[in-house]
């Protein structure tokens, strides 16, 4: 776990310019600090962007502003009032992460901007950082407005393959933008050509409605941001007076997929700085699910837990009575007869953890959290709970999303940590609080996805931040619909979350054989050799290396925590040949590498081979891994240095 505290700076520029005279041109146009992106604006005819990448449009010229409710158009008639500039170069260090400190770099323009009835009151703020650009607007009106659509437009100069879901835990599937049908949801992917991948989305969302991207269909190769309502179809936002900044809208670029999802910490720059001043509670970790809401079976996993290096405990729904049932009451242990028979004295547990240093987090439904949210934080702090997994919550109109942002600050100001359940995709604000470790928004196990399409949600939803997978290793659909047990194990190195939940379907020995609970329980974890990959493998990183990959086919990920490195690979549809020089690993240190594969010919419950060799930075690692099928590897480093130099192994 990494123990830093709040943004480390190390160099900081400013640079302001401000002019107070009406701008006579036609076009502002921003650089990013490498020169790779540029961002133009045109105003000559309404207000419009375009963006460019190493010499190559990502972005035709596309339309920006708002329709309100009375048809107005905001900006309308526009003009450049002033254009203040700016650029910024620090770094900071997150609480926790991909990596242990990220870089923020960026040059900025603020383009104020006179419009019918509006003079100085409209503005859009751009950014351009080596890892993609990104605007946003910014309103200041004497009373309140609503929007009815947002305009921004995202012209491709392309027919270009997308990688789109209709929502944010459906299947991600491969199209041509002109084949386009649904309203995809964010991060959207795009290929434009073998050699340049572009991928558009929003962050730093927080009180606004959730854009998706929907196809226009008047205009070739164009998808606009479509904003989801609220009840009754009301106007999906409204802006207070007294001033308001919209959810960043970003274009990112790479000569493939691994280069735009390693520069991902863009979403977290694109936030504010966190406001959390004591972050001591905050931890990641490792949990198991506790699915027979009984006394013995949480006993039996935090027993569990602290055999096998895990930090947490988590009990699902029905503690408190019927999760969908708005009467239950979540400051109140009342098992559901419906999914345990009991008993739970759940305090017993929480004190029994505690003193064996494993947390507990709770599961609640949405339907006790807005009705009772403060009265349930309060009391689970007062159990000693450490956390909570808010299930269900509503998602997409500005109502909701400034609720479950303002529910997480309220968690933060309890000391308690959050997972989200179900549809909510991050955008960034972990960053600002980091007491939300993660989310869900992904086609995780529960779902039974296939290599293939985690592979794809690697490369689309994880642009967007943590993801919590719901991993499982011994049931059935491990082999049966999924994969392997080593793609397994790879999995948890691919798909970053500060909260790893391992072995969702699978209860430990010493738990009731009944299942029960949310989603039952298939199987008794057994202790075989299998478990020393979990027992070692952590969930946060100093280092991350995309190496390669591309959707649906094969990823290779290398991540680094304290001396140890660590690299899962995984096949989708096609038989990955894997030849990788090690040159990620630190020179002049030998290390022993521990190989976790698959292997049909071995009789065992698992088929994974676990192999022990000797390598360094300038071995050469070479690995068939069957369609479908994974690779998991952990080098340490050995005290002994080797005086070797093989090239293959």
């Amino acid at each position: 776990m990494m123990k830093s505290r709040n943004s480390s700076c190390w160099v900081f520029i400013l640079a302001l310019c401000i002019s107070s005279c009406k701008y006579s041109f036609d076009t502002v146009e921003l650089s990013s600090p490498d020169g790779m992106y540029t961002f133009n604006l045109d105003v000559e005819d309404g207000l419009a962007y375009s963006v460019n990448w190493n010499g190559v449009s990502l972005i035709e010229k596309s339309a920006l502003g708002f329709r309100l409710n009375d048809g107005t158009l905001l900006p309308a008639g526009v003009t450049v009032l002033k254009i203040e500039k700016a650029s910024n170069n620090i770094s900071w260090k997150p609480i926790y992460g991909e990596q242990s400190m990220y870089t923020d770099h960026y040059n900025e323009i603020i383009v104020h901007l006179n419009s019918d009835g509006w003079q100085g009151k409209f503005a859009l703020r751009v950014r351009a950082y080596n890892e993609g650009v990104a605007f946003r607007y910014e309103i200041n009106s004497n009373e309140d407005l609503q929007i009815d659509k947002e305009l921004t437009e995202f012209i491709f100069p392309v027919d270009a393959t997308v990688w789109v879901s209709a929502a944010a835990q459906s299947e991600i599937k491969r199209h041509r933008l002109s084949a386009l049908s649904i309203i995809a949801e964010r991060p959207l992917l795009a290929e434009l050509s073998d050699s340049v991948f572009t991928a558009i989305g929003e962050a730093a969302l927080v009180d606004f409605a959730r854009m998706k991207f929907e196809k226009d269909e008047t205009k070739a190769n164009t998808l606009v941001a479509s904003l989801e309502k609220g009840d009754k179809n009301q106007y999906p936002v409204v802006v207070p007076k007294d001033g308001y900044n919209t959810p960043w809208r970003y274009v990112m670029a790479g000569k493939n997929t691994a280069q735009i999802l390693q520069n991902n910490y863009l979403l977290l720059n694109l936030n504010e700085a966190n406001k959390i001043t004591d972050t001591a509670f905050i931890r990641p970790g490792k949990v198991i699910r506790e699915v027979t809401l009984t006394t013995q079976g949480g006993i039996a996993c935090v027993d569990f837990a602290v055999k096998h290096n895990l930090q947490f405990v988590e009990f699902d729904a029905g503690w408190y009575g019927n999760e969908y049932d708005d009467a239950s009451d979540a400051t109140t242990v009342t098992v559901d007869p419906n999914r345990s028979p009991g008993p739970l004295d759940l305090q017993k547990v929480i004190d029994y953890a505690k003193d064996k240093e494993i947390g507990i987090i709770l599961y609640v439904n949405r339907r006790a959290l807005e009705k009772q949210l403060d009265d349930v934080l309060s009391s689970l702090k007062s159990w000693g709970v450490v956390g909570l997994k808010y299930g269900f919550v509503n998602v997409g109109p500005q109502k909701w999303t400034s609720w479950l942002h303002e529910a997480v600050k309220k968690a933060a100001e309890h000391q308690l940590m959050v997972d989200v359940h179900d549809e909510y995709r991050p955008t960034g604000y972990s960053r600002t609080y980091p007491n939300l470790m993660t989310q869900e928004g992904i086609r995780g196990d529960e779902e039974s996805t296939p290599n293939d399409g985690v592979i794809t949600t690697i490369f689309t939803r994880m642009i967007a931040g943590a993801g919590d997978q719901t991993n499982c290793y011994f049931a059935p659909r491990v082999t049966e619909k999924m994969g392997s047990h080593a793609s397994q194990m790879a999995k948890v190195i691919c798909i970053y979350s500060p909260w790893q939940f391992l072995f969702w379907y699978d209860r430990p020995t010493g738990a009731p054989s009944r299942t029960g609970g949310a989603g039952g329980a298939e199987g008794t974890i057994p202790e075989i050799d299998d478990l020393q990959f979990f027992d070692d493998v952590p969930t946060v990183w100093d280092e991350t290396k995309i190496i390669e990959g591309y959707p649906g086919k094969y990823v290779s990920i290398a991540r680094k925590n304290g001396d140890k490195w660590f690299l899962g690979a995984i096949a989708g549809t096609e038989e990955y040949k894997l030849s990788l020089k090690l040159d990620f690993l630190d020179e002049n240190t030998t290390y022993e590498a521990t190989v976790y594969s698959d292997d049909k010919s071995l009789n065992t419950r698992t088929n994974v081979r676990i192999e022990n060799m000797v390598v360094n930075s300038k071995t050469v690692f070479e690995k068939n891994i069957l369609n479908q099928n994974g690779l998991a590897v952990i080098f340490s480093p050995v005290d002994q240095i080797y005086t070797f130099n093989r090239k293959h192994l």
